[in-house]
């Protein structure tokens, strides 16, 4: 079993950190794991939020916490590191990155001979808007727009041709709020966009973990079906942000896929 998303930021960068992953996904009969960091810890990706932060008080004051801590040659010694190590399971590194039309060019040179395994795209701001954050931020905000323009700026990620995968792909409803309009033609366009690009899909349990009073595990059925239709690859992800998460629902999630 695979657990392609989990992010090593809540530790310092020592190989006793990187253990306690690895222990756990041993202890989870875990084949593989991909670490991974978001892109706004690193200094060479600040500029990118300028304008969400912007746009956010909360933003603004919650990005200004965490990021720009680091510079991302701190991150490629550690990756290093425990490559020359036998680790007793496979493990990938890579980043998770905002996705922002704009800055693809930015992205795409600050990557480019990084040596990582793998990028993982992820749409978290909506012309702006981060709708992933707190439900309260969805009050007075128009839900079929935000659906439209949440899809539309995902295919615009997975032909920027930047990305191995597409994190979390229908994350938007985490909250609850459904469109008035289906969604087939929508998933049909992402999944045509991540076939031609030859990218993976995440099935991805941390929008439950989080919110599940409200959010579904994984991905919606019908996004799955159009997905399966394009043969886009589609890989478990438990989106851990610490070691005891490792794993969580990656069974769960593994069999829904495939059903």
């Amino acid at each position: 079993m695979l657990d392609c998303h989990i992010h090593i930021e809540r530790g310092k960068y020592t190989m006793d950190w990187i253990n306690q992953f690895v222990q756990t996904a041993k202890e989870r009969k875990l084949d593989e794991i991909w670490l991974l960091e978001h892109c706004y810890r690193f200094r060479e990706f600040v500029s990118m939020y300028d304008d969400v932060c912007a746009y956010s008080d909360y933003i603004d004051k919650w990005f200004h916490r965490k990021a720009g801590v680091l510079d991302l040659s701190d991150y490629l010694h550690l990756v290093e590191k425990v490559r020359q190590k036998d680790n007793g399971i496979k493990i990938k590194f890579g980043l998770e990155v905002c996705y922002f039309k704009e800055f693809e060019n930015l992205v795409y040179q600050n990557t480019k001979d990084s040596g990582l395994d793998f990028l993982v795209g992820s749409v978290h701001f909506i012309d702006g808007f981060a709708y992933d954050h707190q439900p309260e931020h969805w009050q007075g905000v128009d839900v079929d727009k935000a659906y439209r323009r949440y899809f539309e700026i995902s295919v615009d990620l997975a032909n920027s041709s930047i990305y191995s995968g597409i994190a979390h792909p229908d994350c938007i409803k985490l909250f609850g709020h459904k469109p008035s309009f289906p969604l087939t033609e929508y998933y049909d366009q992402l999944a045509s966009a991540l076939a031609e690009n030859n990218m993976y899909a995440e099935q991805n349990s941390g929008s439950y973990r989080r919110f599940p009073e409200t959010a579904e595990l994984g991905m919606a059925e019908g996004l799955i079906k159009s997905l399966r239709s394009h043969n886009v690859k589609i890989q478990t992800a438990s989106d851990a942000h610490c070691p005891e998460d490792v794993g969580l629902y990656i069974a769960e999630l593994e069999k829904m896929a495939t059903l």
